[in-house]
């Protein structure tokens, strides 16, 4: 069963995201959390907090093993660019932008039968 979680408006260049959350997908939830705590990217907490709730809600709405949750996908979509202006010299002004982004996290069960059944595919193979 996959559960999805949206995290929109995040203050955070999606090309940079998009570098995080390429990193994890694939991932167990647990070992996806550890390893972007500990990475120096500043994207890594937003990804993060987008996968935790995603767990969340697997775990409270759909009563799943928080164990057996894998990080199926993530996507990372561009939200609107908010568009500033700085006053420099000579009575002129360079403009510069914030750009946003929306945090989609998927989450998907992999109960003990189905592992059992994808080893059995790998070794036949």
């Amino acid at each position: 069963m996959e559960v999805s979680a949206v995290q929109r408006f995040v203050r955070r260049a999606p090309r940079k995201a998009r570098l995080v959350a390429d990193s994890v997908k694939g991932m167990k939830v647990s070992d996806a959390l550890a390893q972007l705590e500990f990475s120096p990217k500043h994207a890594a907490r937003d990804v993060a907090k987008a996968i935790k709730s995603a767990a969340a809600n697997a775990e409270h709405n759909f009563n799943l093993n928080r164990d057996d949750l894998v990080l199926k996908q993530v996507f990372i979509d561009e939200g609107p660019t908010f568009k500033r202006r700085r006053p420099v010299s000579r009575s002129m002004a360079h403009e510069f932008f914030h750009r946003t982004c929306h945090i989609t996290a998927v989450v998907e069960d992999r109960s003990d039968a189905e592992r059992a059944q994808g080893a059995q595919i790998k070794r036949s193979k």
